[in-house]
């Protein structure tokens, strides 16, 4: 059986259809729903936001602590720091001495040496005549040590021991005497040959030597400072200043020709090297003083007369003539020409002569001063 629906007796109240009631608390749902999804969402990126901050904060507070931490601890050192020396002249005087007496300086002398020593030559001569014939031959194995071979006549062994490097040669001079010596002992003793010493002064192969050491030579041959030989002959000839000038037919591919001084500046005391090939030997260098200037000296012949020289006490010895003079700066002030020895003996006892360079230029046309 059907019954009646009841309803209360409470006042009515406006309520929507069921449809609409029930789609109310949905929406209503729903809203809270995505309401409370976002503010977490909202939430969390402001969280994040701010830690960004936060970290980017702390890493220029890191930074700026960093350069302050290391701007305190440069100003600690550089305060801490003692204040730069100021150098007296007495502090420089005494790293001088100093260096002086722990370092081993180089010699002038051999400075200079090797400034000249690319210019510096063998001269050496070959064929000297025999004026003695046979009897000069059979002579010659007491002289050879002095005289390359041949024995001189007396009075030639007595101008050779007053001449220097050889007696100064030209015309009326005894020719053995003119020959350069040669070392007891060297191997080409016997065979006529002669060694003196030229220095090259033009690159195109122009050498000044000693006339002495080429007078009388059939051949003449020049040996260069890197070994090279060559034929030479002779172009000029001094016979007032004992020169004579040399023309080589080879020549090295660097040849340096020496550098010439003027001897206005000279005077006694002045250091001064010679260089040469002493009997053979060489190059030698020797170093000594100027002893005077506008020196004379004649032969012990007495037939030369040699003037305005150079005297020196630089060793020198037959084999020394026609070698240069030269400054501490290398530079060739004169031409060796020979030596005073008041004995028998062809040896060095401190008094040598040297032609100044302004006359041996001279002889080759040039007046480089």
């Amino acid at each position: 059986m059907r019954r009646n629906a009841l309803y209360s007796r409470s006042p009515r109240r406006d309520v929507a259809t069921p449809g609409v009631a029930t789609a109310r608390p949905e929406a209503a749902a729903d809203s809270r729903t995505a309401g409370e999804a976002t503010a977490p969402a909202v939430s969390g990126r402001k969280r994040l936001a701010a830690g960004a901050l936060a970290q980017r904060h702390d890493r220029w507070l890191a930074l700026v602590a960093g350069l302050v931490i290391g701007a305190i601890a440069i100003a600690v050192w550089t305060g801490s720091r003692p204040g730069a020396r100021h150098l007296t002249q007495k502090d420089i005087d005494g790293a001088v001495l100093h260096t002086l007496a722990t370092q081993t300086l180089p010699s002038r002398a051999a400075k200079a040496y090797e400034a000249v020593r690319p210019s510096v030559v063998k001269v050496v001569g070959t064929g000297y005549p025999d004026d003695d014939g046979d009897a000069g031959k059979k002579k010659a194995g007491k002289g050879a040590g002095k005289e390359g071979g041949k024995s001189p006549a007396p009075d030639a062994r007595r101008a050779e021991g007053k001449a220097a490097p050889s007696a100064p040669g030209g015309p009326g001079t005894d020719k053995h005497a003119d020959k350069p010596a040669l070392p007891e002992g060297h191997p080409d003793i016997g065979r006529g040959m002669g060694v003196g010493t030229g220095v090259v002064i033009v690159d195109s192969g122009i050498i000044l030597t000693n006339l002495h050491v080429v007078l009388g030579a059939a051949k003449l041959k020049v040996v260069f400072f890197d070994g090279l030989e060559s034929d030479a002959t002779v172009i000029g000839v001094q016979p007032e200043h004992d020169l004579a000038v040399l023309k080589a037919a080879k020549l090295p591919d660097d040849l340096r020709p020496a550098v010439l001084r003027s001897t206005k500046d000279l005077v006694p005391g002045d250091e001064v090297v010679a260089v040469g090939f002493p009997f053979g030997i060489g190059p030698s260098a020797s170093a000594g003083v100027v002893s005077g200037l506008q020196r004379e000296y004649r032969s012990p012949e007495g037939k030369r007369q040699l003037t305005n020289l150079i005297q020196f006490d630089a060793a020198a010895n037959p084999g020394n003539s026609g070698g240069p003079l030269v400054t501490m700066d290398g530079e060739v002030v004169g031409i060796v020409t020979a030596i005073l020895n008041p004995t028998e003996h062809r040896v060095f006892v401190g008094i040598g002569f040297a032609v100044p360079i302004e006359n041996a230029a001279a002889g080759v046309g040039m007046s480089p001063f």
